[in-house]
Formats: structure tokens, sequence, C-alpha cells
């Protein structure tokens, strides 16, 4: 009599690979210095105000901020290497086509954060609060967001590699035109999702299945009775 078939192992999930940010012999810097396509290194920004500056192309590399406001500050193709931002604040924040390498947000309180066509690798953000998060054809490759507040996260065609949601609260979900692999939102809490086609490479956990389940039938026309 044959024997029973082995028991598929479980699922691996391959986390994401982060580089912790340590920096080290940073000098204080004011905010009034920043110009346009400028590189800014080793500096460190406490309470900085950057409000409505022309930074387009600008590069900060192994820069320290804390408190700064960069609310709209014009960051287009931008880019944050081995940076911490710390309280980062911005009602409006334009950073489309930015460059985030080996980044860490803590705690940030973003109004409008238009981040479409960005660069996203070895990225954290801890807490903090987003009204609207636009990463419409970014692509993202080892992203932790922890303990944040996301009321509309807009990640129609990513491109999203390791990234993980953990203990997140977020309100809409769209995920239309999405290409992901490892990309876990296990114990994260949401309203509602669009783009349920593109949820392939997507890891949940049993209870956001069974709150995902109605929304999989209607979108492959099952009925249940």
């Amino acid at each position: 009599m044959a024997g029973r078939p082995p028991k598929a192992g479980a699922a691996k999930v391959t986390a994401p690979r982060l580089t912790p940010v340590r920096l080290e012999n940073l000098t204080d810097q004011p905010s009034s210095d920043f110009r346009r396509g400028e590189r800014y290194d080793g500096g460190r920004y406490s309470r900085a105000e950057a409000d409505g500056l022309e930074l387009s192309g600008t590069d900060f590399a192994e820069c320290e901020f804390q408190g700064v406001s960069f609310n709209e500050t014009q960051l287009r193709g931008s880019s944050f290497r081995d940076c911490i931002l710390g309280e980062l604040y911005a009602p409006v924040f334009k950073a489309a086509r930015s460059t985030w390498r080996d980044v860490e947000l803590r705690n940030p309180r973003l109004g409008s954060a238009e981040l479409y066509e960005s660069g996203w690798q070895s990225v954290r953000i801890d807490g903090g609060k987003l009204d609207f998060l636009n990463l419409r054809g970014a692509r993202l490759a080892d992203v932790l967001i922890t303990d944040c507040i996301i009321n509309e996260l807009d990640l129609g065609s990513v491109a999203g590699t390791r990234v993980v949601l953990k203990n997140c609260t977020v309100g809409s979900l769209d995920l239309g035109g999405a290409k992901l692999k490892d990309f876990d939102i296990r114990g994260t809490e949401f309203r509602s999702i669009s783009g349920l086609g593109s949820m392939a490479g997507m890891v949940v956990d049993e209870y956001q299945l069974g709150l995902l389940a109605p929304l999989l039938a209607a979108h492959l026309g099952v009925t249940v009775l």
C-alpha cells in the first residue's frame, strides 16, 4: 500500500536585507546653505527648515536630520544615501524620482508624499503617520515599515521585493499593476484593497485571508452561498 505523499513544508519568505545606518564624526550644519544640485556629506541638521526650497537633484550622503521640515520643498531626482531622518515633517512632500539607499526614517509626519517612480534600497520607516503615500511606479527592495499609520497607499505598478509592512494601519491600498515578491503584510490592518489581480507574491496571515475572501470571490466571479 502506497504511503501518503510527504507533507509540503511551510513556504519560505525572505526578509528584507537591511544595512544599519551608522553615522560618525558628523558636523552641525545650517539648512540655509542648501542649494539645488549640490552634494552634502556628513552633516547634522537639527530643527532645520528647508520649506519651499528648490533642491532638485541634490545629493545627501551620511547625513542626519532631526526635526527637519521639507514642506513644499522640491526634491525631484534628489538622493539620500546612508541617512537618518528623524521626525521628518511636510504637509506636502515632493520627492518624485528620488533615490533612497540605506536610509532610516523615524516617526515621519507627512501629508501628501509624492514619491512616485522613486527607488528604495534598504529603507526602514519606524512609526509616524502619512496621509497619502504615492509610490506608483517605484522600485522597492529590502524595505521595512513598522508601526506606521498610512491613510492611503498607492503601490500601482510598483516593483517590490522583500518588503514588510508590520503592525501598520493602512486605509486604502492600491496594487494595480504591481509586481511583488516576498511582500509581507502580515499583522497589518487595512480597510480596502484594489488591484486584487496583482496580489501574486504577497504574504498574508489567516485572519487577513478571511477578510480578503469575499473580495477575491467577487474579483474572480465566484458566488458563495
